[in-house]
């Protein structure tokens, strides 16, 4: 029957991971097998000896146009940026008791979280080797503090697995490491790989599959104290007389292959998703706050692009006054347009046809994140849970646990979804009272007593509806990317492009700001050569 069947190529397994899980689960992909390497960032962009009187049109004031505007200033160029929204930041967004989320279609939602909490809707972790990022923020003051990113203590839920009862990660994770090294050790045993490894690897490797399998004297994989001390006691060590820890029943290899734990685990190999990472102390604004100290004076907040035009002496960016309805125009010698292409490609822009085709080619993701405001840390309090994901196959994908204020009372926001593909799409048609419902019955499979007991309020953002970007963050794939990258960020007359979409690091903040230390390094090299 599967006699035909071959494996699939390196590039249709890109193709497969990049249309499931996106521009980042690409990435990853990319980076374990050799096509991506961490973050090039060498130091801020060297720029000097800008023409006296040279000046730079910035459009968006996300962290791309915010670092734009920052080193071409300090270049000596003249730079204006004009931002859309009554904010900096872009996606470096976090919402706060007060604000207010207006939806495409008008859907409103006002935020009634305690002063003090908040919803990173979408940064929320910096990878220890997003060096960029780093530098700026240390730079600018903000002060981090660690995310956990893995916590053993956490679970994982399957709807098909142990009948729809979350597992602890720890249990499952070495239980599966246990399974495979005995089936392995097994082999070895038997001489079934005696073509595959010599005498002397066989010896080692069967020493690693005991030790790190926590394998017996038989090579089994069985219920012991040595196997309790990772998977966790029935009974926990103890003081005095009744101070003996007891060993936990081991889970079957079958119902260990039903969790699909090895999605889990092989996430927190990738890349981007390993330890240590890093947040901002306050929220993952408090980065674009850190931007926005250095360059405000140059930015005018609450103003609508409408056109864009350039000739053999200039660049122009017609505009409107969100808030007064003034109609105005910009002027200067060249632009940075870090405006996303979800919305770029609804202006008039003149630009090559081949950059307008790349413009208009990109689709962007559909995240949606739900904050949900709790009354208690019933998590740390109940189950010893500090910080760290609960995976699961439902719509909201996951609920990530708080990573600041440990052990202090009061109300607390955790991450009650961060849903993307068919769950992304599926929670952003609803309207924002049902994505709360829904991810309230969903979280509950992983705290039944207290997920609605101790509920207070929520929020939630829907990328593909929010009016200025429809969109999470572009997502290309391996065709549209060979055809039309080039054409996006190559420099058009006197208009380059820069974002997180005109990079190989996509849906991330460090690829926005490598994407602009290039784009204002070019743009500097034509201002200086012209």
């Amino acid at each position: 029957m599967f006699d035909d069947f071959e494996a699939p190529s390196r590039r249709d397994l890109l193709l497969m991971i990049g249309r499931t899980g996106g521009a980042a689960a690409m990435y990853q992909a990319m980076t374990a097998l050799g096509h991506a390497a961490a973050t090039r960032f060498t130091g801020p962009p060297q720029l000097s000896g800008a023409r006296p009187g040279a000046s730079v049109l910035v459009l968006g004031a996300g962290l791309a146009g915010m670092l734009a505007a920052y080193e071409l200033s300090k270049a000596g160029y003249k730079v204006q940026v004009l931002e859309f929204q009554d904010r900096p930041g872009g996606r470096n967004y976090s919402v706060r008791g007060g604000d207010r989320i207006v939806e495409v279609g008008g859907a409103t939602q006002t935020v009634q979280y305690a002063p003090g909490n908040y919803l990173n809707p979408g940064p929320w972790r910096i990878p220890h080797h997003h060096r960029t990022l780093l530098h700026y923020a240390t730079q600018f003051g903000v002060e981090l503090e660690p995310f956990i990113q893995l916590n053993h203590n956490a679970f994982v839920h399957r709807h098909d697995a142990f009948g729809g009862k979350p597992q602890r990660y720890k249990e499952l994770a070495v239980d599966f490491k246990g399974h495979t090294s005995e089936l392995l050790a097994k082999a070895l045993n038997a001489g079934q790989l005696d073509s595959a490894v010599s005498k002397e690897d066989k010896e080692r490797l069967l020493v690693a599959m005991r030790e790190w399998g926590v394998l017996d004297k038989s090579d089994r994989y069985t219920s012991d104290l040595h196997v309790a001390a990772q998977r966790g006691y029935d009974k926990a060590p103890g003081g005095g007389v009744d101070g003996a820890p007891t060993s936990a029943g081991i889970n079957g290899l079958s119902d260990v292959l039903d969790s699909h734990v090895w999605t889990q685990m092989g996430f927190y190999f990738g890349s981007v998703m390993q330890t240590t990472m890093f947040q901002p102390k306050g929220g993952m604004d408090m980065i674009g706050k850190g931007f926005y100290r250095e360059v405000g004076k140059l930015v005018r907040l609450n103003t609508r692009v409408t056109k864009i035009t350039q000739d053999d002496h200039g660049v122009a960016a017609q505009w409107t006054d969100t808030k007064t309805g003034q109609a105005g125009e910009s002027r200067a010698d060249y632009m940075v347009c870090t405006i996303p292409a979800t919305i770029l490609n609804q202006i008039d822009i003149q630009v090559s046809p081949a950059k307008k085709a790349a413009i208009a080619a990109l689709p962007y993701s559909a995240q949606v994140k739900i904050g949900l405001e709790m009354k208690s840390r019933f998590w740390e309090e109940n189950y010893a849970i500090y910080g760290g994901h609960s995976f699961t196959d439902q719509a909201i994908g996951l609920i990530s646990y708080p990573n600041y204020n440990f052990f202090k009372g009061g109300p607390a926001v955790l991450l009650g979804a961060f849903a993307s593909g068919a769950g992304g799409y599926q929670l952003a048609g609803m309207t924002p009272e049902a994505r709360i419902a829904a991810a309230l019955e969903q979280g509950s499979v992983f705290h039944p007593a207290e997920y609605k007991a101790e509920y207070l309020n929520g929020a939630s953002v829907a990328w593909s509806r929010m009016p200025w970007i429809m969109g999470c963050c572009a997502t290309w794939s391996e065709e549209s990317r060979a055809t039309h990258y080039q054409n996006l960020v190559s420099l058009d007359g006197r208009i380059v492009l820069a974002g997180e979409h005109a990079s190989y690091y996509g849906c991330w903040m460090e690829g926005a700001l490598l994407s602009s230390t290039d784009a204002i390094m070019r743009l500097h090299q034509r201002a200086l050569a012209a």
